[in-house]
């Protein structure tokens, strides 16, 4: 896609939005990952909109993604939460990834908060376990910021020093402690999947650095850090990788697992947007 068309959309798509969200601006943003129907801040004034119905939006494929778009008001900001994401293993392009952030960089979003189900990398960090990003590998062999550059969206070499916030982090630990829920930072390592890592890639990936792996989270991050937005990245340990726990994985029992610790990260989430850090 050429970079005009990409502006065009993207121009065409927030437009079409805030003709239908008027009395909202959002500044905040929420990504929601698996298994977190439930672990959303319940915004007031609420309006869906599901993906099928938005401009240059497809529908999401996988098991425990709405597909919608929620604005709302939450402790005096407003908020959107996309319940939902887009992957690479979909078969979309990955540049194609970073077009929901520009969208929403479009409404006015400031700060995106990143949630995901991630498998943990090392024995210490347990299924249940919450990590705070600190950094990621970007292992799936592509950029999404490839091949539809415009100044329209910032820097074509953006620098990624800190991609997740210091002060967001610090202020995330601090209250994932006051709710006693086990929490540490960490590394995301992002792969493409949708098949799960081998012991011999899962025993590569620690020596690299890596805390977990996951298959999202990484180009969504870049777009917004080229757009200038603060990022957390708060993820959900949902099972250990191949090779530290001999059981099998299946996605339901992400799913399941995502019901027992989407309480605490709902007020997590609703004590990180009231704090300071996201005014």
């Amino acid at each position: 896609m050429r970079s005009s068309d990409t502006v065009s959309k993207v121009s065409t798509t927030a437009a079409w939005l805030k003709a239908r969200t008027k009395r909202f601006r959002p500044s905040v943003a929420i990504i929601a990952g698996s298994g977190l129907a439930t672990a959303l801040p319940e915004l007031t004034n609420a309006v869906s909109i599901p993906y099928s119905r938005i401009p240059n939006f497809p529908r999401t494929t996988v098991q425990g993604h709405k597909g919608e778009l929620v604005f709302g008001r939450l402790h005096g900001k407003d908020v959107v939460i996309m319940r939902g994401r887009f992957h690479y293993y979909e078969g979309h392009r990955l540049n194609f990834i970073a077009f929901p952030v520009r969208v929403l960089s479009s409404l006015g979003v400031k700060a995106l908060i990143v949630t995901a189900a991630v498998g943990s990398l090392k024995p210490s960090i347990r299924p249940g376990d919450f990590l705070i990003l600190k950094d990621h590998i970007n292992f799936m062999g592509a950029n999404p910021l490839m091949g539809n550059y415009d100044r329209f969206f910032g820097a074509m070499f953006p620098d990624m020093n800190e991609p997740y916030d210091a002060a967001l982090r610090r202020e995330a630990l601090r209250i994932a402690r006051g709710l006693k829920v086990r929490a540490a930072e960490g590394v995301y390592l992002a792969v493409t999947g949708p098949s799960y890592e081998t012991p011999a890639e899962v025993r590569a990936y620690r020596m690299l650095g890596g805390s977990v792996a996951g298959m999202s989270v990484v180009p969504e991050v870049i777009a917004a850090r080229q757009l200038g937005m603060k990022v957390l990245g708060v993820c959900w340990i949902s099972n250990f990788t191949s090779g530290i726990s001999t059981e099998t994985l299946e996605h339901e029992d992400v799913l399941r697992l995502g019901e027992k610790v989407s309480v605490k990260m709902k007020a997590l989430l609703e004590k990180v947007i009231s704090s300071g850090e996201l005014s």
